[in-house]
């Protein structure tokens, strides 16, 4: 098995199970992490005795999404529009490559299950809406609350739920649960949260019994149907106008927020940008706190 430090690599037959396993920080998205996701991915796909793949998360998270909190330290730091270039650079290649390893997973030849467990959020939330099929326990919680602090969703989201739906949730940023993923269409399946991993494991065991290019080739008729509609110009779009927004320097909205940041930390930050949006209609943001 291959060495890999924030991401583990596990076969069971036909089965490979992807986990991202930095539980400590919720499966935060960084560089490193991606960069090892896609190896693991690429390395599954090109091994003839693997079948299917699950892509799941350790602890209490598939993902927390993307890491805004890797330039904030709990003392506070300088205002984004105090950031280096290279920063902002750095920033907008990661948003150039996103379509890249979305369609990475929509092009392997073999299938991806992704097992969501709790949260599944921001980028983690667009990497399980490019997986072929995604199952989620009963108390999985998806969201994109970053839309509060000046960013952006996902054409995928979208694209399988529609535009009312996708709107609903991708201009507030509210968290929705299991059952409101299921009923717009983010997931196939909801099932308790004890039974996921063998659910799905079962389910990647009924995929490997399949003909691999009865597999291989249905799954190129959809994503090249999809690419031939559109799809790779509308992820591109995407891209495009996340570095815009990324570079947004009219921050008059959010000015109290990076203000929060400076005084009290990440922690504050996030109490100043959700703080209003209580009580949510879904999941575990449906009260206010006591």
């Amino acid at each position: 098995m291959s060495n890999y430090n924030l991401v583990s690599y596990e076969q069971d037959g036909p089965v490979l199970v992807i986990t991202l396993n930095q539980p400590e920080a919720l499966n935060a998205l960084t560089p490193p992490m991606e960069g090892e996701l896609h190896a693991a991915l690429e390395q599954g796909d090109r091994d003839e005795s693997i079948r299917s793949i699950i892509l799941t998360g350790a602890g209490r998270g598939f993902s927390s999404g993307y890491n805004i909190s890797q330039n904030s330290s709990e003392e506070g730091d300088a205002a984004p529009d105090e950031e280096e270039v290279a920063d902002q650079r750095q920033k907008w290649n990661s948003s150039l490559r996103n379509p890249d390893m979305l369609m990475h997973i929509m092009q392997l030849s073999k299938p991806v299950i992704a097992a969501i467990d709790g949260w599944c959020i921001g980028g983690g939330f667009w990497y399980s809406l490019a997986c072929d099929i995604t199952i989620a326990s009963e108390r999985a919680v998806f969201a994109q609350p970053e839309v509060r602090m000046i960013s952006n969703s996902s054409v995928l989201f979208a694209l399988l739920c529609g535009w009312k739906n996708a709107h609903r949730y991708a201009l507030t940023g509210d968290h929705f649960d299991a059952q409101e993923a299921l009923r717009i269409g983010v997931v196939n399946e909801v099932v308790p949260h004890e039974k996921l991993m063998d659910h799905v494991k079962a389910l990647a065991q009924r995929l490997a019994q399949v003909p691999r290019e009865s597999v291989r080739v249905n799954k190129m008729m959809t994503t090249y149907a999809l690419e031939a509609m559109g799809l790779r110009n509308a992820l591109n779009v995407n891209a495009f106008l996340s570095t815009i927004v990324r570079a947004t320097t009219d921050r008059s909205d959010v000015a109290h927020l990076d203000k929060a940041r400076l005084e009290g930390g990440f922690r504050a930050f996030l109490e100043a940008r959700d703080g209003p949006f209580m009580p949510e209609p879904f999941g575990p943001r449906s009260k206010p706190r006591e």
